[in-house]
């Protein structure tokens, strides 16, 4: 089983919060780093976030101290926390493992659908 839901987001004014989910089978839950990253062109996706199985963190420069990452073991879940947002957020945000990676029949990484944050002004 593989599979990966994103979900929560939204459109919320600037200086605003929303609360992202990503809901994980449990062999991809098993992988020891977990992240959310965010996708505003092409197939660029940006690592903002990640956390280990152990609760060890990092942020990208760009959200440290707005966003935090956290891991629900019960739930399978790892959930972002975005507070003071800024209309640079805007993106389509997707949870991942951050090193071991899952492939699709066709041979690409595999991802979710993803979450669509916009942040007006």
């Amino acid at each position: 089983q593989v599979q990966l839901v994103e979900s929560g987001g939204g459109l919320v004014q600037a200086g605003g919060s929303l609360r992202l989910s990503c809901a994980a089978s449990d062999d991809m839950f098993g992988i020891r780093r977990w992240g959310w990253f965010r996708q505003t062109s092409g197939d660029q996706r940006e690592l903002v976030a990640s956390i280990t199985t152990d609760g060890v963190t990092n942020y990208a420069a760009s959200v440290k101290g707005r966003f935090t990452i956290s891991r629900n073991n019960a739930k399978n879940t790892v959930d972002l926390q975005m507070n003071s947002l800024k209309l640079e957020d805007t993106a389509v945000y997707y949870c991942n493992t951050v090193r071991h990676y899952y492939y699709t029949a066709t041979g690409s990484r595999y991802w979710g659908q993803g979450t669509q944050v916009t942040v007006s002004s």
